[in-house]
């Protein structure tokens, strides 16, 4: 085909960016984080608002009103024992975020603080604190959180920690990577030779230089940690019964779906997709923005 028939076809409009060019690639990163902010702040504000609206109780039991199918009247339908589906999904939606959102900020922190430190002083403590990655890598994160969460079963701090003391790792390895690059960087260098102490260093230029990673590690741990959490709840292990969160709703409607109540499992489910789909999009586009790796390659 020749170059006058490529760049005359029909399908592809003047002015509109091919789908493999950096234009595109830039308007594709900022068509995900209009849909997955938006997304995201729409379920955030239906969980805040939609279990309070007109004085509703998500909690209400009416036993005049077991297993109705969605109607006008219930959209998402009622529960084994009344509850109104809808009111029950926003609000588990919203202390699934909350707890996800403990998670993500204590994983963070953690990893931040322990990958830096093994980056910065080196020696026996990097080898030490690596080897501990590795220990805390090799058993498996969900057993992990059962064997914490069974010892203080129904403590929502027990839930924080579970997930909290097992997904740092990543974030530990993520920040000293780039700890070990910035050492060599002039800048640091410089403020050795000024006389500036490790602590020095790594308050006023090493930290604030990891800062975006460790931003994008705590996105991407939040869907991960409503998972875990639901994953926990749907055992029974999680959460309180009295405390309404995704995998609670989840664990009480799997007997349910035998019955043919099949939207009590459903429509959960369903919020819970749409939440890890729209941090994803905010996640992709922040790695594009802060990482310069990625953003040489789209210039490309």
């Amino acid at each position: 085909m020749s170059e006058t028939a490529v760049a005359t076809r029909p399908w592809l409009p003047a002015g509109r960016p091919r789908p493999g060019s950096p234009r595109g690639r830039r308007r594709s990163g900022r068509a995900r984080l209009v849909v997955g902010a938006g997304g995201l702040v729409l379920l955030v504000a239906a969980a805040m608002g939609v279990p309070w609206l007109g004085g509703l109780d998500e909690g209400a039991v009416d036993y005049t009103a077991i297993r109705l199918p969605p109607s006008p009247a219930h959209p998402f339908g009622t529960d084994s024992v009344g509850r109104d589906v809808l009111l029950r999904s926003f609000a588990g939606l919203g202390v699934s975020l909350q707890v996800a959102a403990a998670c993500a900020v204590l994983s963070t922190v953690i990893g931040t603080l322990f990958g830096a430190l093994s980056g910065l002083l080196g020696g026996w403590w990097d080898r030490v604190a690596m080897r501990l990655v590795d220990a805390v890598n090799a058993v498996p994160h969900l057993l992990l959180g059962i064997v914490i969460v069974a010892l203080y079963r129904g403590s929502v701090l027990a839930v924080i920690a579970s997930i909290g003391l097992t997904h740092w790792t990543t974030v530990a390895r993520v920040v000293r990577a780039e700890i070990l690059t910035l050492r060599t960087r002039p800048f640091v260098d410089a403020a050795i030779s000024g006389g500036a102490s490790r602590r020095r260093v790594l308050r006023r230029h090493l930290l604030p230089a990891v800062a975006p990673q460790a931003v994008l590690s705590a996105v991407l741990i939040l869907p991960h940690a409503v998972w875990h959490e639901t994953a926990l709840s749907f055992l029974g292990l999680g959460l309180p019964p009295h405390l309404a969160s995704l995998g609670t709703i989840l664990g009480e409607g799997r007997q349910a779906v035998l019955l043919g109540s099949w939207w009590i499992v459903v429509f959960p489910s369903v919020l819970l997709a749409a939440t890890t789909l729209c941090v994803a999009g905010i996640a992709a586009w922040w790695r594009d923005r802060t990482l310069p790796r990625r953003r040489s390659e789209q210039a490309l």
